[in-house]
């Protein structure tokens, strides 16, 4: 069994999981943020949960305001924001630390490099391919676009 799959998550709602949820399907994990130049990928994030979802993606939206505090909202705020400005429907979890001390266990464990040392993520809209069985398999940059042919490859990949 993936280890990822014992890493507690509170949703933003406040209901509290393990990432055990997700098992069985893929998962494009996706640190996000409501005032960064890449929020518009929030768009193409819904198109690819809805073209994908029936096959079995998740996309799981983590906010952070690690990132020159572009996301300085309550949860609630930023539920809201999500699905006012982009008709998000995909799950977001509570606002999270994804570098630093109080890192949280999802992002330890997705940084972890090959050596063991983290990978640290640069900034916002950083983009974590997972397979069906919880394997990492893809990790792409901000500046890649939902809509790449990359990234839509490595979806596909992960979830055959």
């Amino acid at each position: 069994m993936s280890t990822l799959y014992s890493i507690p998550l509170t949703f933003n709602d406040g209901t509290e999981a393990d990432f055990g949820r997700f098992e069985g399907k893929a998962v494009l994990v996706v640190n996000v943020a409501s005032k960064c130049g890449y929020t518009r990928q929030y768009a193409g994030l819904e198109e690819l949960y809805g073209k994908y979802r029936g096959e079995g993606l998740e996309v799981l939206g983590v906010p952070c305001n690690q990132f020159a505090g572009q996301e300085p909202g309550t949860d609630a705020e930023i539920a809201e924001f999500c699905e006012r400005n982009f008709g998000v429907s995909f799950p977001l979890t509570a606002k999270a630390n994804v570098l630093g001390k109080e890192q949280h266990p999802l992002f330890a464990e997705l940084t972890r490099g090959h050596d063991g040392q983290p990978v640290k993520v640069k900034w916002n809209f950083e983009k974590f391919v997972i397979n069906r069985s919880g394997e990492l398999v893809a990790r792409f940059p901000s500046a890649v676009e939902p809509d790449s042919e990359d990234l839509a490859e490595a979806l596909e990949k992960a979830l055959a």
